[in-house]
């Protein structure tokens, strides 16, 4: 990451809630072909989730704690506050010293953009705060929650903006939390209902959602520069698995995630769908309650 941060814009996209299994069934299936196009190898890499529900795994992600492959460690990282002692920080790892990246990243020079999903960013009770408070700019609306439909596409839409108001010497972090995948969902899968609920199928119906979308994404931010990304879940949820429904709870679906990162080359000019090449392996509906919108965790 040394030879990364300072020469490359920065994304980072969280697929909310978003299993490992199903991530990896749409990938080998061809029905996610423009996140599969991008993952080495064409597939998912195996990672455990550093929390169980959105507001403890971004805490641990924006702290360096990226979702860690699934053996035995300790694995370096990508980013590490400095921290005596620590066995995850190796000699490819971008130190820093303040609490989270995206402040480092600040101190660094880039513009730390925000593009909110889920309840946790929504900036309205001061839970929802917090996550979004980190960053030089934050942006959520209703059309970017859980109950819309349209959920990513407006939040891409907010992202190509971002990124059309930047100065061509400015270097941007940005971060978009996809609701997308979470609760409720079922109005993503052809002739699901409100009554039947989300179900593992609809589930899988929202991620080909945005897959369909992610390419314009992708595009606006290789538009001025190199991009270094990382795309990946921050926890899974459960689909009745042992009795479980939802997540914030310790079963496998909830603890297995899909990661992985690349780097978009520049793409000079207007925007279009960008080719884009692998990075080799590094070491290292109605309102629900809750902040999150989670009836269920």
């Amino acid at each position: 990451m040394n030879a990364i941060v300072g020469s490359h814009d920065l994304l980072l996209v969280t697929l909310d809630t978003l299993r490992y299994d199903v991530a990896a069934e749409l990938a080998a299936e061809g029905r996610i072909p423009n996140l599969a196009r991008h993952l080495p190898g064409g597939v998912w890499e195996r990672r455990h989730a550093p929390g169980s529900f959105t507001y403890a795994s971004h805490q641990a992600i924006f702290a360096g704690f990226l979702p860690t492959p699934a053996s035995q460690g300790p694995h370096p990282r990508l980013f590490a506050a400095r921290f005596a002692g620590s066995e995850s920080t190796a000699d490819g790892t971008w130190v820093h010293d303040t609490p989270d990246f995206v402040s480092a990243l600040a101190h660094e020079g880039y513009r730390t953009v925000c593009v909110g999903g889920v309840g946790f960013f929504n900036k309205q009770p001061p839970l929802g705060s917090v996550l979004p408070g980190l960053f030089q700019e934050s942006h959520w609306e209703p059309a970017f929650g859980v109950a819309s439909p349209s959920s990513f596409e407006s939040q891409v839409a907010c992202a190509e903006e971002v990124v059309a108001g930047l100065r061509p010497e400015e270097r941007l972090f940005l971060f978009v939390n996809v609701s997308a995948l979470h609760q409720p969902n079922w109005f993503h899968l052809p002739g699901a209902t409100r009554e039947a609920g989300d179900s593992r199928e609809s589930h899988a119906a929202a991620l080909e959602y945005v897959d369909r979308h992610i390419g314009r994404l992708f595009a606006a931010m290789s538009s001025r520069r190199p991009c270094f990304a990382i795309v990946c879940s921050d926890h899974g949820t459960a689909y009745g698995e042992d009795g479980f429904t939802g997540h914030r709870l310790g079963h496998d679906v909830v603890w297995t995630v899909p990661y992985a990162q690349f780097v978009l080359p520049e793409l000079p000019g207007p925007p279009g769908l960008p080719e884009l090449q692998e990075l080799p392996e590094m070491p290292g509906l109605p309102e629900l309650p809750g902040p999150e919108g989670e009836a269920t965790a």
